[in-house]
């Protein structure tokens, strides 16, 4: 397979992401036995219902700055974003530092990024709102990072919330929550997503037409994972 190939199927692989939301792809994880969900994470701005994309990471900490040219943390993981791409932030340090902030939202905007899901503390939360750019995060703060955190490395691996996510990896936000799908999975996991979406379409067709809610949640509902669809 070529690059060109690898990308197109990785874009369609988004684009179906966003077909769904966070319940479905809840459902074909438990269904295929996998982890990456993770509850209790607001949306902080932005009006889009869900944001998915594929993921650039950015890991914060408190100890020295990485070796090399300086740059402002985020500034790297910004410019290598796209439509496609939705920003993981791991700050998990304790302090309360901002892990994002007005203007690298701005930067994202303009690059056409997805979105943002911080495990952190996120400023400027005001400017994301103005900006319309969706902003996932645990906390909200108004303290500056410098002097407190900085950049430990861009598209290597993180650990937000506890899972382990890699850069090219996927995520899905709404306000159920926030879904990590590692790549190698991601057919499996939207093959089984689909499915469930499609079978309770049919269920509430039905519900609409008139049949009883006894008769659409049978007593088969409660095995309907086997198959491929529950709630």
């Amino acid at each position: 397979m070529t690059e060109t190939d690898s990308n197109q199927m990785a874009d369609e692989a988004v684009q179906r992401l966003r077909r769904l939301d966070c319940c479905a792809v809840s459902d074909a994880l438990d269904q295929l036995g996998l982890q990456g969900q993770v509850t209790g994470v607001p949306k902080r701005s932005g009006q889009a219902s869900r944001i998915a994309g594929r993921v650039i990471t950015l890991k914060l900490h408190d100890g020295p700055r990485a070796e090399g040219p300086l740059r402002h943390l985020g500034t790297s993981a910004v410019e290598l974003s796209g439509p496609e791409n939705v920003i993981v932030v791991e700050q998990r340090t304790g302090k309360d530092a901002g892990c994002w902030g007005g203007l690298l939202t701005l930067g994202a905007k303009l690059r056409g990024a997805a979105g943002v899901v911080a495990d952190g503390p996120v400023r400027d939360i005001d400017e994301a709102r103005d900006y319309d750019f969706p902003v996932f995060s645990t906390a909200l703060t108004a303290r500056t990072a410098r002097g407190r955190v900085v950049e430990a490395a861009t598209n290597e691996p993180i650990t937000p919330w506890g899972v382990p996510v890699a850069a090219n990896d996927y995520v899905i936000a709404d306000a159920s929550a926030v879904i990590f799908i590692q790549a190698p999975q991601v057919e499996a996991v939207l093959d089984a997503a689909e499915a469930i979406a499609f079978k309770e379409a049919v269920m509430a067709k039905a519900l609409l037409s008139g049949t009883p809610i006894s008769a659409v949640m049978s007593g088969d509902y409660e095995n309907m994972l086997d198959g491929g669809a529950g709630k």
